[in-house]
């Protein structure tokens, strides 16, 4: 990951240092086994290694597993790594994910406790498809600086942000602003 980084981001490092941002995604499939056996491959991504990773990892039954050290820098979204935190949710779509109730139970709850111990604004808890607009994102590689995946778009993170943001004020954490996406040229 410190390879990586250094060419991706231009510093050496792996360890994940005040983490500013939390990234959702969905594997595209319907086992956390699989998703696992994946993560667990290390198989090289876009001809290089590490391979990808989440944090994270939630079954649709609302089981919560963590799968790398939030000390560790993971390879799961171009551009953001050395500053994310990742969690996958097991699923094939947005929006059963959003519609499963013990999932985005066991997500939202995540996601406000790795907001509070972080300082993460709410703002900052982005889908993966978001990932081109963060004001964080910052990839070296031209040919990679444009690539993104299509898990959690606007229209669905707008809902899981609204969410998040009920809990969090129910629960006095504070939520900040809304978004302030940056226009990536992309």
């Amino acid at each position: 990951m410190a390879a990586y980084s250094r060419r991706h981001y231009g510093t050496w490092g792996w360890r994940l240092e005040s983490p500013q941002v939390i990234v959702e995604h969905f594997t595209d499939g319907t086992t956390w086994q699989g998703a696992w056996s994946t993560f667990a491959s290390n198989a090289r991504h876009l001809g290089e290694k590490p391979g990808t990773c989440a944090h994270f990892l939630i079954d649709t039954d609302g089981t919560i597993y963590q799968l790398v050290n939030l000390k560790v820098r993971c390879r799961h979204v171009i551009g953001i790594n050395d500053t994310a935190i990742g969690i996958e949710h097991v699923g094939r779509s947005a929006e059963g994910i959003l519609a499963n109730d013990r999932m985005m139970r066991a997500s939202l709850r995540l996601t406000l406790w790795l907001r509070a111990r972080f300082g993460i604004e709410n703002r900052n808890v982005i889908g993966h498809a978001e990932s081109l607009e963060s004001p964080f994102h910052h990839e070296r590689y031209a040919s990679w600086r444009c690539q993104t995946h299509a898990d959690f778009k606007h229209v669905e993170m707008r809902e899981y942000r609204s969410r998040l943001r009920t809990l969090s004020l129910a629960k006095g954490v504070p939520v900040g602003p809304p978004p302030a996406w940056v226009d990536s040229g992309c």
